[in-house]
């Protein structure tokens, strides 16, 4: 019987092989892509789970929200006060680790090179984010200070084909030169994982902070990230419902100036397992880009929106070429067949054809996989055994999209009375029913169609938006270095800046310590007179040529003077007990942005200059800082457009800062950067020369908002061929059973424009329809994620309108040639069509 079924079923495909085709690619096509996406959804569902003891280890977390404004800062940092609290309290915890980013320089063969995700750990933390290793012992490759472990990829790139076991390399950082003995050597990191290392080195918090001591005890610097090992059947639940009482035991409050405040009142704390940080909630301060469930489901979404565009496909074209075959169910019925068997063998082709889809399904799959993959840096691909293996699932997505292809046509066809079939006066051309459910299914293909392109619109004019729109500065023109705030550039830096700012071409030098795009935050409350509340503020340092250099307008007051000894906060280093007190007892000078003038209430950039408040200081010193604000310049957008726009207050120092930003105006950047890291060299030999065009900064920031937008054209596009493909196939067989009308109509007088007329307005009544439904759902859908942005466009109608009729010309253009053709034929030939 199965044989007989399979016989009839390759029969019927071939006997119309442009039904065969457009059902097989394009159920392929629907296949391929919903694969894809689903390998990229469990791949970003993956992110550390199949780490070894990944159920017990956590990442502790700090969730700021700003009594002023209500905006939140959710933190995948914590501060390192909170380690020993954590130990002291829970005795369910095994063991925590804190881990710090930094950027050491290493000395190797008398070359200094620099390092990329470099950590400093105070502990194994290895015992806790148990990564497989190539050498050494993953238990206790970091037990003593001085402990260094590389990926294999940072091995072979210092070593060469050497063993780097037992190896030392000497690191430069904090203006101190360490030896760090090689006792590791780590399997290159998978990149489903939110850890990212190249070098992980143990070291001894006490002697790295010598010189800023506050870092171990304050509750206010996050600058690190806090790992957290339970104990086994301990419950994270239990202890992050303890957590609110636990920081009020814990965190200390402090004396700012006549005011008491607590670092914990506006904080919330986290225990977050390591398999969820990626798709977590907090995703500020982390080591690699996180993503969000809300954008995982949405593919997922897209991805079985596009299979059951496929599957429509199949029913429609099932269903409209249903009177071809009806004579052979009658006939079947006849000799015998029954309702059961007919059912039975219309699902079995059905089935043929989703195995014969998915076949070549997976044949585009394994050749477009290695460009989807690089495109979205992730680390897919196609395994059909063992664990993870897609063999099973093929086989039941296979069987699944038989089944929902092909169930409705199998009940349909094989409810064909024989009698009414085998009249002599019924033509076998003619249809059966009105046609509403395919006109229903072609409303529900377009209008998933119709909101892809629109969705792809809108993210693109976003994403182009966030790229241009004014950031409060001049982009063009300028290049940002790093390294400038190592403690060996310190005594060099005038020297530095003077020597650049004669490089032919440059036009300003300045040193900053907010650059852009960079991760660097730094915040803390103003108190004014007569307000219980201290405002927060952003608050960085900055040179006498920043301003100038990025291009920043003065809307009031002055800038700073290096001639002026009152706008000078640069204090010596190590630290000075008595410039501190005298620093704290003159007070600083300070410029605003127009935010932090809004913020603290003043009526004007005018009226705040002159103005008087405090900040904290040093204990040791008083407390309190006076300062006075001597001018006000624009705000300036130094980060995403996902972020607000910071409310900053800038002090003028000499040296300290993270970045230099120099201004320039050449025909040839690349030859002037040369210039430039000559420079740096010669004064500068030991430390690495970084730096990047702001152009390529700013691009950088918006990659993830590119891809995206890439990845909808592309389901956008694919979407409208699987549509196309159906509605092609209705067209050719609408046509077919209307040659006889068509005839008539011609014999009575109508044009063939009136026909093409006829048919192009039948198949563009769904494509309207569906425009319908398509604005309003996909209007809810991106209101909603441009209002994850602090920047956006307005959500105007110009997308919709072009979407609408982009989907409405291709809708035609893809029935064209067939409504010309049934035009122009000769109406004797269409009258004999019987």
């Amino acid at each position: 019987m199965w044989r007989n079924y399979l016989t009839v079923g390759i029969r019927a495909l071939a006997k119309n092989r442009t039904y065969a085709f457009i059902n097989i690619f394009g159920l392929a096509l629907g296949l391929a892509a919903c694969l894809m996406i689903l390998l990229y959804v469990r791949y970003e569902l993956s992110y550390d789970k199949a780490l070894p003891g990944a159920a017990q280890a956590y990442q502790f977390q700090t969730h700021y929200r700003d009594p002023n404004t209500g905006e939140e800062i959710k933190l995948q940092m914590a501060a390192y006060a909170s380690r020993a609290a954590l130990l002291k309290d829970f005795p369910q915890i095994r063991t925590t680790v804190f881990a710090l980013s930094s950027s050491p320089v290493v000395l190797q063969g008398g070359e200094a090179t620099s390092t990329e995700d470099f950590r400093y750990v105070d502990g194994n933390l290895f015992d806790i984010l148990q990564f497989p290793f190539a050498q050494g012992n993953r238990a206790t490759a970091l037990n003593e200070v001085g402990s260094l472990v590389l990926t294999e990829s940072e091995a072979k790139k210092r070593f060469g084909n050497a063993n780097p076991m037992g190896q030392t390399l000497t690191l430069v950082s904090q203006g101190k030169e360490t030896d760090f003995r090689v006792t590791g050597v780590l399997r290159d990191l998978p990149k489903n994982s939110h850890f990212t290392a190249t070098m992980v080195g143990r070291f001894d918090p006490a002697t790295y902070f010598a010189d800023q001591p506050s870092f171990l005890t304050s509750w206010g610097w996050q600058s690190g990230w806090l790992y957290v090992a339970l104990k086994p059947g301990a419950d994270a639940t239990a202890i992050e419902a303890q957590l609110p009482a636990w920081e009020k035991r814990n965190i200390p409050d402090e004396i700012f100036g006549e005011q008491r405040f607590n670092q914990g009142d506006q904080a919330d704390f986290h225990l977050v397992n390591i398999a969820d940080v990626h798709l977590g909630v907090g995703q500020a301060a982390a080591m690699t880009p996180g993503n969000d469930r809300r954008t995982i489901v949405t593919f997922g979404v897209i991805a079985l929106l596009i299979l059951g565009m496929a599957c429509v496909n199949f029913t429609n074209l099932a269903t409209a070429r249903a009177s071809q075959r009806a004579r052979e169910v009658a006939l079947r019925k006849v000799l015998g067949a029954s309702r059961r068997q007919l059912i039975t063998q219309f699902l079995a082709e059905s089935i043929l054809v989703a195995g014969m889809a998915m076949l070549l399904a997976l044949a585009f799959t394994e050749l477009a996989l290695p460009f989807f993959a690089k495109f979205l840096d992730a680390d897919l691909n196609v395994t059909y055994f063992g664990q993870g293996g897609l063999l099973l699932p093929i086989i039941g997505l296979t069987l699944l999209v038989g089944a929902a292809g092909g169930i409705y046509p199998a009940f349909y066809l094989s409810r064909f009375q024989p009698a009414t079939v085998l009249k002599a006066n019924k033509s076998a051309a003619d249809a059966q029913g009105s046609g509403a459910l395919r006109n229903i299914l072609v409303v529900a293909q377009f209008a998933v169609s119709i909101g892809l392109i629109i969705c792809t619109a809108i993210v693109y004019a976003q994403t182009s938006y966030a790229r241009t729109v004014d950031p409060g500065y001049k982009r063009q023109g300028l290049v940002q270095i790093e390294n400038v705030g190592r403690r060996n550039v310190f005594p060099v830096v005038d020297t530095l800046k003077r020597e650049i700012a004669q490089v032919d071409g440059v036009k300003g030098v300045g040193l900053t310590g907010i650059g852009i795009a960079t991760q660097d935050n730094r915040n803390t409350g103003a108190q004014l007179p007569g307000r219980t509340e201290p405002v927060a503020l952003g608050n960085y340092n900055v040179d006498e040529g920043f301003f100038d250099t990025m291009g920043i307008k003065l809307l009031a007051g002055r800038s700073f003077d290096a001639n002026r000894p009152a706008d000078d906060t640069t204090t010596p280093f190590p630290e000075d007990p008595a410039a501190e007190r005298a620093l704290a007892a003159r007070g600083v000078n300070v410029v605003l942005n127009e935010l932090a003038v809004k913020r603290l209430g003043y009526a004007s950039p005018r009226d705040a200059v002159g103005k008087q408040f405090k900040i904290p200081f040093d204990p040791q010193y008083g407390g309190i800082l006076p300062v006075t604000v001597i001018g006000v310049v624009q705000d300036s957008r130094f980060r995403s457009v996902r972020e607000p726009v910071d409310p900053i207050m800038f002090s003028f120092t000499r040296y300290g800062e993270g970045w230099m930003v120099v201004r320039y105006d050449t025909a040839d950047p690349a030859e002037l950067l040369r210039r430039i890291e000559t420079v740096w060299k010669r004064v500068l030999p030991d430390v690495p020369f970084e730096a990047k065009y702001s152009d390529d900064i700013v691009a950088k920031l918006y990659e993830a908002e590119a891809a995206r937008a890439q990845t909808f054209a592309a389901f956008a596009l694919l979407a409208v061929i699987v549509a196309c493909l159906g509605l092609f196939g209705l067209a050719a067989f609408t046509a077919e059973r209307r040659t006889k009308e068509i005839g008539i109509r011609k014999v009575l007088g109508a044009r063939v424009r009136d026909i093409v007329q006829l048919l192009a307005w039948q198949f563009s009544k769904p494509v309207i329809v569906a425009n319908l439904i398509a604005w309003p759902v996909a209007w809810w859908v991106m209101r909603d994620w441009l209002n994850s942005f602090d920047a956006r466009i307005a959500l105007g109608p110009t997308p919709f309108l072009l979407a609408g009729l982009l989907a409405l010309v291709i809708a035609i253009g893809t029935i064209a040639g067939h409504a010309f053709k049934v035009a122009r034929s000769n109406p004797i030939a269409a009258l004999r069509y019987e």
